[in-house]
């Protein structure tokens, strides 16, 4: 009887365990990016905290903005970073209907920015004392450039009613006390103070 129930609790364990391998859809990137953020978070709450660098990589990034955890605005997906000295490039796949939803506009100019399409911007960012900045450079839509003032009219139209500290050259808190931020190549390192 012993060895009977054995093997089944030992059936019934492994039957358990592959169909949680099986269903457990995180990516080591993921998890690693998860144990990162969390270290940050903790090491935020610090009365001092350790300014030892946190090193995300691309890869992590990318893992992360494509799982369940972050979300975007109606209209944007399949979000994909780039790093590379002090700059970042950023594709996504747009339905500009969903983002101008409920927000109308005559102006033709911006008529370029209706339906579904590829999105590939470039811009500076960095962190210093606390804060964060985001210069966008370029913006193209199926490989088109916007011109400046098309993009700063649509950035003004669309975007900064919902999110007012958004727009071509933005400036933010950074969480969690990060000092700072360096874009390098193919990741981002973080400074805690």
């Amino acid at each position: 009887m012993k060895l009977s129930l054995l093997r089944l609790l030992s059936c019934v364990l492994f039957v358990g365990l592959s169909a949680f391998a099986a269903n457990n859809n995180t990516s080591p990137e993921l998890a690693s990016i998860n144990r990162k953020i969390a270290r940050l978070e903790t090491n935020g709450r610090a009365a001092h905290p350790s300014p030892t660098p946190t090193v995300l990589t691309e890869a992590e990034i990318n893992a992360y903005l494509a799982s369940d955890e972050v979300q975007f605005p109606a209209g944007v997906n399949s979000v994909h970073l780039t790093g590379s000295q002090g700059t970042i490039s950023g594709t996504a796949k747009v339905d500009f209907d969903q983002v101008r939803a409920g927000i109308h506009s005559s102006n033709p100019l911006l008529s370029i920015f209706s339906g579904v399409h590829d999105v590939n911007a470039e811009a500076h960012a960095y962190g210093r004392t606390g804060q964060g900045y985001i210069h966008i450079d370029s913006v193209s839509l199926d490989g088109v450039e916007v011109p400046n003032f098309v993009l700063q009219l649509f950035v003004e139209k669309y975007i900064q009613p919902r999110n007012p500290n958004i727009g071509i050259d933005s400036r933010f808190k950074l969480p969690d006390r990060i000092d700072s931020a360096v874009v390098g190549q193919h990741q981002v390192t973080l400074i805690q103070k």
